[in-house]
Order: structure tokens, then sequence, then C-alpha cells
């Protein structure tokens, strides 16, 4: 039995794709004017990658004349996944951006109309291929706060049918959605995570590892971590988000892949001089950096931030709990078969090292090695 589910395990571990934290966004942003609104739509390029082929050599990089190439057929996939009740749009430009997180297509779009109420919008962006995809839309009008709506496609036969209407109330269960799913789909974070929570059942003796006696001998441990790293990653979300401190995701998603190698390591061969709780905190402020990328792109007014923040955030921690409880019930309740400490501890910890390792080649050299 143990054997089957380790083993389920690990074909999780190897069939977590390239793409191991960042989630599936585009960003709308709507002005609406007293007699026509403008439109601006960002896509990100790895996105489009995966719906329609840019990358027309296979060699894992996209150049700008691919992408220069592939212009009509972008134009053509997502204008009619775009809907505004009442407004028809039209493509003024495109452009491409850098942001924070990778390379983006830009469309700017308008619309002769006028908007008096919240905009009904048909969405239905990659509803094909990633059914985590969320758009992430702003509407400022003049004089009034900015408003937030998050959008899924839904699963429809047609993208006219996942049709999403967009309130600014709905912003906030959008928000909890969205770190909920940043978290549970974000997977180098679930897999530092099984790192701290394999050897949690057990305890380090000069003989080797030994297995609790009691599930609370188990929980106060993994409180303690779990505490350690959410207060760590809460703290630099939140100025990171802000933008106090801005890091490059090419040094911040190396960095989370080194986090998991050591972590991992340290459960094979201690190698930190100090409590586990203490080195979680620290990683703990790394992981915080690759929270941040979708509210520090938002550039929201103060009051509307804060909420958006604290959305966010209790999202992530809801689908931390999630894993961190069903994760250590399991383990505490195979704690005490005989190749535990072989299959789970050394085996898993020794997966999870090689994993680290080739996202710390994927992320430093720029190569694609582990399947999309």
């Amino acid at each position: 039995m143990i054997r089957r589910l380790l083993l389920a395990f690990a074909l999780c571990v190897f069939g977590i794709g390239a793409q191991a934290h960042k989630a599936s966004d585009a960003y709308l942003q709507i002005d609406v004017g007293d007699r026509q609104l403008a439109l601006r739509w960002d896509i990100a390029l790895r996105d489009l990658d995966v719906a329609l082929g840019l990358d027309a050599n296979d060699d894992g990089r996209l150049t700008w004349g691919e992408v220069k190439a592939a212009w009509p057929r972008i134009q053509a996939y997502a204008l009619p996944r775009l809907q505004i009740a009442g407004c028809p749009l039209h493509l003024e430009s495109t452009a491409l951006e850098r942001r924070n997180d990778g390379a983006y297509a830009v469309m700017f779009l308008s619309s002769g109309c006028v908007l008096r109420e919240p905009p009904a919008i048909t969405y239905a962006l990659l509803r094909e291929v990633d059914a985590t995809h969320r758009g992430i839309v702003k509407v400022n009008r003049a004089g009034q706060p900015a408003t937030l709506a998050m959008l899924t496609p839904a699963d429809a036969t047609t993208p006219a049918a996942a049709s999403v209407t967009a309130p600014p109330s709905h912003a906030a269960s959008g928000f909890v959605r969205e770190g909920l799913l940043h978290i549970l789909t974000g997977y180098d974070h679930v897999l530092f995570l099984l790192c701290l929570l394999l050897p949690s059942v057990m305890r380090r003796t000069p003989e080797g590892w030994r297995p609790v006696d009691k599930l609370a001998h188990a929980v106060w441990p993994v409180v303690g971590i779990v505490s350690a790293f959410t207060v760590a990653h809460s703290i630099t979300l939140a100025l990171a988000a802000i933008k106090v401190v801005s890091l490059s995701p090419a040094l911040i998603e190396p960095a989370i892949a080194v986090t998991i190698i050591l972590a991992a390591l340290d459960n094979v061969w201690p190698i930190f001089p100090v409590r586990r709780v203490v080195v979680t905190f620290c990683f703990g402020l790394i992981h915080g950096f690759g929270f941040a990328g979708v509210l520090a792109e938002l550039n929201l007014p103060a009051s509307a931030f804060a909420w958006a923040l604290l959305q966010f955030n209790a999202g992530l921690e809801l689908g931390q709990l999630l894993i961190v409880v069903g994760v250590t019930a399991l383990l505490f309740l195979l704690r005490e078969r005989p190749r535990y400490r072989a299959l789970a501890i050394r085996g898993g910890s020794f997966a999870a090292m090689l994993v680290g390792a080739l996202w710390l080649i994927e992320r430093t050299a720029n190569v694609s090695i582990l399947p999309m």
C-alpha cells in the first residue's frame, strides 16, 4: 500500500510542468469615457504559445520574428473570445511588453459606446487549454474609484456561452479564488511544503528517524513550520506587491528551486545549524516574492489594494491549509510502515532534489526539460 501511494506521489512530482509557479493570468484595463471606452488587453506569450504553438522551431525560445509572424493568429484567436455587451470592440494597435513575470502581447481596443453600469463581459480566452486561466479586469471611470473583477472562462461549447458579468462586488471572492489557485497550481511551492512535511511524523534521533507516538507530536511542529512560512511569505508578498521591494523573477524563480533542493537535502543529511522553523521563515521570504505578481501588476489605489491583498492572502492560506492537513494525516497513517523512511523520506527527498535541480537549470538557462 505504501509503495503505491508513494509511487503516485512520485508520478505527480515528475509530471509537474516547467511552468511550475506562474499561474495563467491576463490583464484587462477598461477606461470608460463620456462617449467611448478604451481597453488594453495584456496576454502572456507563454499562454499564447500553449494555445497556438508560437515557437515555430520548438527550441524552447520565442523570438521577435516568431511573435511578429504569429500576430494575425493571435488576433484571430483572442478577439472573438472577448465581448462587452452593447460595445463592439475594434482593434487599434498592438505591442509587446516586458512585465514583471515575462513578455506579454498587448492589444489596444476601443468602442464608441457609453457604459453606465458595470460591464457585462463575455470572456473565453484559453478555455480550451487551461481551465485555471483568469482574466483580471480593472475598470477606470473619471472621478470614481477603480473597480476590479475576476473573469474565469466557463466550460461551454462556444466562446460566447462563457459569459460573466463583472460587477465590483465580485472582486473580493475572485481574489480569494485567485490566491487558492495560485498555491494549489504553484507546484514549486507545493513541493517545498511537501519537503517540509515528509519528516513531520518522525523524530530525528542519534540512531536515525523514529515514528512519533501521537498525532499531536507531529501537528505542533507542523503548526510552527507552517506559521513561519505564512508570516514570511505574507511579509514579502505585501512588500513586493506594493513595490517597496522589487526583485526580478529571473532571480526569484531559480531561488525558489534552490529552497526546494536545500529543504529536501536537509531531510537526508542535516545541513542547517538552526531549527527548521528558522530556515522555513527565511525560505518563506523568498517564496513571498513569487506570490506577488498578480497584485503588483494591477497598480491599485491604496484602499482597493489592501482589500485585494487580504483576500488573496486568505486564498493562499486556505490552499496551504488543505495541503498541510491532507498530507500530514496521510503521512501519520503511513509512518510506522517498514519502508517509510527509505521510500518517503529518502526517496521522496531525492525525487524533490532532482525536480528542484531540473527547475533550477530551466530557470537559469531558459531551456525546457520537464514536460509542459
